[in-house]
């Protein structure tokens, strides 16, 4: 990194109290605190092993508490995290971001979190609907939701967003309507709307939701079509493949600029090149490539105990890596792609996926721009192997869309 850089950090907190069944994140349940105290002690050493590694006069611009669930954390330790990262890192006035899962939030976390510098606050819904939430493994209700975003906003917490999910079991529009329509009223500011992945073979829980009970690929896609009309129909900006902002958002004014970046975590207004992961199963993006912490719990510890920064593997970009990653982030942020200064093969790929799906976009001079942003994830696939189709049986994917 050079000296001066502007990194953004993100810690990620990998504990849950119960583990809902659809999540195919890396986590790890725990009915008592004493795991969350042996994961604080490894987290300060981690953090105090990193910052030795980075110049010294970088700039935060950004801090992002994900899990697992960060609100797992007690008011005591979230205050004992907070001390942890300002011994190391400034992190004053630069965005701090939070997901809170509502079983395990009460004003005394929030006020924690206030203390943190919390400015934004990521709630996930899914779906509101009881038959859905039993068939995933969750219950959170829209009171819940509705009493903590009115905490958070009497905090002076001004951007608040929510994750949604279409292709859940037992989803219909009628009930995934019934959703939209109560996190509309509750007034959230972002809302991501993402095609649930049900990838059992990788993600086990996933075994106990009832595959039978899942919407077909063609029922998937009227969800999803009928969530965005309803979406943009109450004033929300599409932004990005699978993102809504109010106009007045940081969000969506980014997206309107082209400024608007997206990393393993989703779409952000955050400009930093370089991110760097803390925790199990972290991931940090370098200029120069990828890296990620080991995933489990006790290999991570046992690196750290070691005074090892815990990196399980990394993948190194090759220039035409970058420059591919590059033209796939703008497309997938702003749904054009300007080849003038790319290689001429990955322009010939864009013009024969135009040729072959000649509403999904138009070509002005060195510029691609796509008139429907449906269209991203397939353009993207043809860019990266030069085919805009799947052979069957080449990977084994998720119905997401």
């Amino acid at each position: 990194m050079p000296a001066g850089d502007t990194v953004s950090l993100y810690v990620q907190v990998s504990f849950c109290r119960r583990l809902c069944w659809f999540c195919a994140c890396r986590t790890q349940g725990t009915r008592n605190d004493a795991p969350l105290d042996r994961y604080l002690d490894h987290l300060e050493t981690e953090i105090a092993l990193t910052r030795a590694q980075l110049p010294d006069d970088l700039t935060v611009s950004a801090l992002h508490l994900g899990g697992g669930t960060p609100t797992l954390l007690s008011p005591d330790r979230i205050a004992r995290l907070a001390i942890m990262i300002r011994e190391h890192f400034t992190i004053d006035g630069c965005e701090v971001a939070v997901e809170i899962d509502l079983t395990e939030c009460d004003t005394a976390r929030i006020d924690a979190l206030v203390d943190l510098g919390l400015t934004r606050a990521s709630i996930v819904v899914q779906d509101f609907d009881p038959l859905v939430q039993t068939a995933i493994g969750r219950d959170r209700s829209e009171e819940e939701t509705r009493q903590t975003v009115q905490t958070l906003r009497g905090r002076g917490i001004s951007s608040i967003n929510s994750d949604l999910l279409y292709g859940l079991p037992h989803q219909t529009e009628p009930r995934l309507k019934r959703t939209l329509q109560q996190v509309v009223d509750i007034g959230q500011d972002r809302l991501a709307l993402y095609g649930y992945a049900h990838v059992p073979w990788v993600a086990r829980r996933q075994k106990l939701i009832p595959q039978a009970a899942l919407p077909f690929p063609a029922k998937r896609l009227e969800l999803a079509e009928m969530a965005r009309a309803l979406l943009t129909d109450a004033g929300y900006v599409p932004v990005g493949i699978d993102h809504f902002a109010r106009l007045d958002d940081s969000m969506a004014k980014a997206a309107q600029t082209g400024s608007l970046r997206r990393n393993f975590q989703g779409y952000t207004t955050d400009t930093a090149a370089t991110l760097v992961g803390i925790g199990p199963s972290a991931v940090s993006r370098f200029r120069q490539g990828y890296a990620q912490n080991a995933p489990a719990t006790e290999k991570w510890q046992r690196l750290v105990s070691e005074d090892q920064i815990p990196g399980a593997r990394g993948i190194a970009l090759t220039q035409a890596d970058a420059t591919l990653a590059s033209l796939i982030e703008r497309l997938m942020c702003c749904a054009d792609v300007d080849f003038a200064d790319a290689p001429p093969e990955l322009a010939a790929a864009a013009l024969t996926f135009l040729r072959q799906y000649p509403e999904a976009g138009r070509v002005e001079g060195t510029t691609l721009r796509l008139l429907d942003r449906r269209a991203a994830r397939l353009l993207a696939h043809t860019l990266e192997t030069g085919s805009s189709t799947i052979a069957e049986g080449e990977r084994r994917y998720s119905q997401a869309s």
